[in-house]
């Protein structure tokens, strides 16, 4: 564990420019999609641009990935359609579907909050790792494939149903 924290301490400014506007975003998602924010073409803004910052450094927090080529691969998969799905959010919000944009940034943050599904999958792993012998670089790719792989697969399966169409459509128009 000392290694792992000496680890991560080494790349402190990258880590911070990477999880404070993330953090920032994950704090704005509400307001994108409550019906009475009055300021929700700037929130909508922000989290655009937020969103980039958090993909353009998790590429750069990928060469340093503690689970080898397996994390780096499930951050260059998964980092790829956030940056995607954010990208379609802002080019259908651009056109004025404001339907399909939610459609997508719902893709970008169920992707976004996917990490935070991996601290629990990864307890498991540090929890049974004296059964196991597996150390952090054998289980952290794997934990965040689980965790990314879990997220989007519970959020395509909300977004395809009827139901969900008439709820988004229900917020406020930008």
């Amino acid at each position: 564990m000392v290694q792992l924290d000496a680890y991560f301490a080494s790349h402190a400014g990258l880590t911070l420019v990477h999880i404070l506007p993330a953090l920032l975003f994950v704090l704005a998602v509400p307001f994108y999609y409550t019906r009475w924010s009055a300021a929700s073409r700037w929130i909508e803004r922000t989290l655009f641009l937020l969103g980039a910052v958090v993909g353009v450094t998790a590429y750069a927090m990928s060469t340093h990935a503690v689970g080898g080529w397996i994390e780096r691969s499930a951050v260059f998969f998964f980092n790829s359609f956030f940056l995607y799905s954010l990208g379609c959010s802002w080019l259908y919000a651009r056109g004025g579907d404001q339907v399909l944009s939610r459609r997508w940034m719902t893709r970008a943050v169920a992707i976004l909050l996917g990490i935070a599904t991996t601290r629990p999958v990864m307890g498991i792993f540090f929890a049974t790792s004296a059964l196991t012998h597996l150390q952090p670089k054998d289980f952290f790719g794997i934990a965040f494939w689980i965790g990314f792989s879990f997220n989007v697969l519970v959020v395509e399966l909300w977004l395809r149903r009827p139901a969900t169409t008439h709820l988004l459509q229900s917020f406020s128009p930008l």
